[in-house]
């Protein structure tokens, strides 16, 4: 089977996004783990474009474990470009399962996108039992064994926990990402995020991405650093969140809707053989 493809991304956030707006392919969750490993084609998340009668269009996310994702921001921007090269839109809109996304296209490959407002009660992260969200005094552990007690959860369209440390490379997150990924406490797992505030406007991160392990940037994460951010009084209601290759913007507006805003690559075209 040929399939094709593009393939963008959002500051090293990577995706294969396939248009199947006029088709209908099924694909099973081990076609999406082949396609998805780097020894094949390789990305973060496979995202499907649907047809929607009365938005742009409909996106459903894919981790490279072949699990469904309810949200992924920087592939949401992504397709957003996509979709407005086709007719010159600077105002994209798409349903996804966490709900719509409104897209704006800005100059210079840049795309803000309205995530909506976060959620941050137990039972909507969803956290197995009823706890403090603000601080969860869950324990990491340093590469020198030191203990880190904290965590604040955020649900920004799929679930987050936010550490605040002093330094992000003195954690092993190839270790504490799974482990946390995968903890009781969270029924649909996490994705998990280390944070150094540098100031005010500035936050430093590494994202574990739930069924995708360590990523390069993470939109949902940003917003979720943002947020939590917020709630800990740390930094302003505008924040830049900073990756391994760049920034995104975060801003939380009067009824708490977050806007994230960045660049993203152009479009690649690809050919799957599956």
């Amino acid at each position: 089977m040929d399939i094709k493809a593009f393939k963008m991304d959002g500051l090293g956030n990577d995706f294969v996004i396939i248009d199947q707006r006029n088709e209908n392919v099924k694909f099973s969750k081990d076609q999406i783990i082949k396609i998805s490993n780097r020894n094949f084609i390789g990305c973060d998340q496979l995202i499907i474009i649907k047809k929607n009668k009365k938005f742009d269009a409909e996106l459903e996310f894919y981790n490279s474990d072949g699990s469904i994702s309810g949200a992924c921001g920087n592939g949401t921007r992504c397709v957003a470009y996509f979709l407005s090269k086709e007719n010159n839109k600077k105002e994209i809109i798409v349903w996804t399962s966490s709900g719509t996304l409104k897209s704006n296209i800005l100059d210079n490959n840049l795309v803000e996108t309205e995530i909506g407002a976060p959620k941050t009660i137990w039972n909507e992260i969803p956290l197995s039992k009823n706890l403090d969200t603000k601080n969860l005094n869950m324990k990491i552990l340093d590469k020198n064994n030191n203990e880190h007690i904290g965590g604040t959860a955020i649900n920004v369209g799929n679930p987050h926990i936010v550490f605040f440390v002093n330094n992000i490379e003195n954690f092993d997150l190839k270790k504490i990402g799974p482990e946390i990924e995968n903890h009781k406490l969270f029924p649909e797992k996490c994705n998990v995020t280390l944070a150094k505030v540098i100031n005010e406007k500035l936050i430093k991160v590494k994202v574990w991405e739930r069924g995708a392990g360590l990523t390069k940037a993470c939109g949902t994460a940003a917003c979720a650093a943002a947020v939590a951010g917020k709630i800990n009084e740390l930094v302003k209601t505008k924040t830049d969140i900073e990756f391994q290759l760049g920034k995104l913007s975060i801003f939380i507006d009067e009824k708490n809707s977050i806007y994230m805003k960045g660049p993203v690559s152009n479009v690649k075209n690809i050919e799957i053989k599956l």
